[in-house]
């Protein structure tokens, strides 16, 4: 679903490379009340995913990768963007950092927010 027939318009990625190797990807799109993701808030606001591989993790790419998104929005004139994170998962604090606000919990995992208005 997060992938399915890319691009859709409004999608957008970014991919982050090592000596031409991609070590991690981030992107967003918006989904329908009825197909949605994780962190659906509503159908105005894109739905963040966002992967660094393993070895490659604690040496800043997600906080480019998530800028690179996060600017690109603002740009887009994106009012918020969502995504959801486990509370267990050390990228929570790189959410915060950047100021997603926690606004569900769903099990161990937390709906946020980043309002861009």
């Amino acid at each position: 679903m997060y992938l399915d027939a890319w691009p859709r318009p409004g999608d957008f990625g970014v991919i982050a490379e090592e000596d031409g190797v991609p070590v991690g990807a981030a992107w967003y799109r918006t989904f329908s009340t009825e197909s949605h993701g994780y962190s659906f808030i509503d159908e105005s606001i894109p739905e963040i995913s966002v992967a660094v591989r393993a070895p490659h993790r604690r040496r800043g790419l997600g906080t480019e990768l998530m800028l690179a998104l996060i600017g690109h929005a603002r740009t887009e004139g994106v009012t918020a963007l969502s995504l959801s994170v486990e509370n267990d998962n050390p990228a929570l604090s790189l959410y915060r950092r950047l100021r997603f606000e926690a606004v569900q919990t769903v099990g161990n995992a937390y709906t946020m927010r980043l309002d861009l208005a």
